[in-house]
């Protein structure tokens, strides 16, 4: 893919206030390697977009069956709780990698940033459209937008492009419906619950948690291929770990160990069960109802690669998804080469 661009990183000041990450997520995330593998004990920071999202479940995964530990990668997850959050905070220069969706290197580039991913998580977006109960009757398809007020995890972050996607394609304008940034988790079912929004999109284990509450339905499901396929017109690639090209140009041997452990983390993922995969993540991810954790995973598993590759015309579909209402992409011509690489999914060992 891409193998040229250079292009020069934000200032790290002020941009992203680390702080707001929580102590026990980022205990429960780090680790120190110690001496295996290569004997370095690479330092590697990872940003990623909610760590306890089904969607993002290879980060932690990966680290919970220690193949970071045995490439001698000393990696430390950190967490935020929207994509373009983590985003911000690779291009700060804070971290080297961001566990996030794919589409934000096409908008990045149009920013002038060089970004790619380099091993590619999932197929489909394993996002969720839902409607509150009481809302339910009056929206039954992206239509009936128009005027209602819709939850995203924050402005510019993946559920707000695929929200706006899904309002364009049924005809309804952005400027008619009122986007709300109501996070994920207990600040999504909350907004649900008391009406602050009408319906929104979100990821599990948060789906699994509004449906066993009644708290709402399911008006769009797009964690499988079958759904991306329905809802967006092709595959589309969404988690990913994505780097800055100048420091993959840089750091080559460490790119390949991250993009090995991920590749083993998934062929693992494609040959255990759910309640199996389960077992393996920590334990306070589960809120006190593994049955239900469990059930979001089988739910989500449908959209996880099990070889890190690129899904054939996979960025196409996310570059026709993004110009239907981004006019940043709409006038640029973005170079889709650049904005993911096989180069270490196809050397992964």
């Amino acid at each position: 893919m891409r193998k040229s661009a250079r292009y020069s990183t934000l200032a790290a000041a002020g941009l992203l206030a680390l702080s707001s990450l929580t102590a026990c997520a980022n205990d429960a995330a780090s680790t120190a390697s110690g001496s295996k593998g290569d004997g370095k004990g690479t330092k590697v920071k990872i940003m990623v977009g909610g760590l306890d999202k089904v969607i993002y479940m290879p980060a932690m995964l990966t680290q919970r069956l220690g193949y970071f530990d045995a490439e001698g990668l000393d990696v430390e997850l950190l967490t935020e709780p929207a994509g373009v959050q983590a985003e911000t905070a690779l291009v700060a220069g804070q971290v080297q990698g961001t566990v996030g969706f794919y589409d934000h290197t096409l908008d990045l580039q149009t920013k002038g940033k060089a970004v790619e991913s380099v091993v590619q998580f999932s197929r489909a977006p394993g996002e969720v459209e839902v409607v509150s109960t009481k809302a339910a009757g009056d929206i039954t398809s992206p239509k009936d937008f128009k005027g209602k007020k819709l939850g995203i995890t924050s402005l510019g972050s993946s559920t707000d492009f695929l929200t706006k996607y899904l309002a364009v394609k049924n005809g309804v304008k952005v400027s008619d419906f009122s986007p709300v940034a109501v996070g994920a988790g207990a600040t999504f079912i909350s907004a649900l619950q008391q009406g602050s929004i009408d319906g929104g999109m979100t990821t599990d284990p948060t789906v699994a948690t509004i449906l066993d509450k009644k708290a709402g339905k399911v008006l769009l499901d797009m964690r499988t291929p079958e759904g991306s396929q329905k809802a967006l017109g092709g595959p589309y690639p969404s988690s990913s770990l994505y780097m800055q090209t100048d420091w993959v140009d840089g750091h080559k041997e460490t790119v390949q160990k991250l993009v090995n452990a991920f590749v083993k983390t998934l062929k693992w993922m494609s040959t255990h069960s759910p309640a199996e995969i389960a077992a393996k993540m920590p334990a306070d991810y589960a809120q006190g109802d593994k049955a239900l954790y469990t059930q979001s995973i089988e739910s989500t598993l449908p959209m996880f690669t099990d070889d890190g590759v690129m899904p054939e015309n996979g960025p196409e579909t996310v570059e026709k998804v993004l110009k239907a209402f981004n006019t940043n992409i709409q006038n640029a011509d973005v170079d889709l080469s650049k904005t993911y690489t096989t180069e270490f999914v196809e050397a992964a060992e």
